[in-house]
């Protein structure tokens, strides 16, 4: 560097002046005494989603059976729910292009959406959320966090390469406005309400 450009950094840094101003704080926004679970069920049936109240996984997986009789493959990202495929077999993304039904298990749900916050963790691998024919996700109630204010803090940024919110199935609509689900992504969406063990 030069000497006059290194001296002219130099007087301005030396004569910056001392600053010490925060991040300004931002409201939450929160509405005392809000039903967050009953919130979070009418806009997940705003967004297309369906869900039911659970007291075990053994009565999600008897609803389960009822809503894909036909489902052949069955990945399980969660060890609560078993499922057939076997993940030691699982190479690369496009290996999840034959799953009909895929299970995970989040740890945020926002109640003013309707979503849920899924992770690398969550899902083991990124593809299986978007490629699998239709996905249930295990939501205790006790995580459903009220908007994205207060959620926003919730998702864990620094400790996941990966994560998305996902509000509903995937659906896509043409210039008639016709509603397509399961376009783009998972043709349905299913919430169980299930405590975490």
């Amino acid at each position: 560097m030069s000497d006059s450009k290194s001296s002219i950094l130099a007087n301005i840094r030396s004569n910056f002046p001392k600053q010490n101003i925060g991040y300004p704080t931002i409201p939450t926004y929160t509405v005392p005494g809000k039903d967050l679970l009953q919130t979070f069920q009418e806009n997940a049936l705003v967004a297309g989603a369906s869900f039911y109240k659970v007291n075990n996984v053994g009565e999600a997986q008897e609803i389960a059976q009822k809503l894909y009789p036909d489902a052949k493959v069955i990945c399980s990202a969660t060890d609560e729910w078993a499922g057939n495929k076997d993940w030691d077999k699982i190479n690369q993304p496009q290996d999840m292009e034959d799953v009909d039904v895929a299970i995970v298990r989040t740890h945020l749900g926002v109640a003013e959406m309707g979503m849920v916050w899924l992770t690398e963790n969550d899902l083991r691998v990124n593809s299986l959320g978007f490629l699998c024919q239709n996905i249930i996700v295990l939501l205790d109630p006790k995580d459903i966090s009220e908007n994205m204010h207060t959620a926003y803090p919730l998702t864990q940024l620094d400790k996941f390469n990966y994560g998305c919110f996902v509000m509903g199935p995937s659906a896509t609509a043409d210039i008639g406005a016709v509603l397509v689900r399961g376009a783009q992504g998972p043709r349905s969406l299913v919430i169980f309400f299930l405590e975490k063990n």
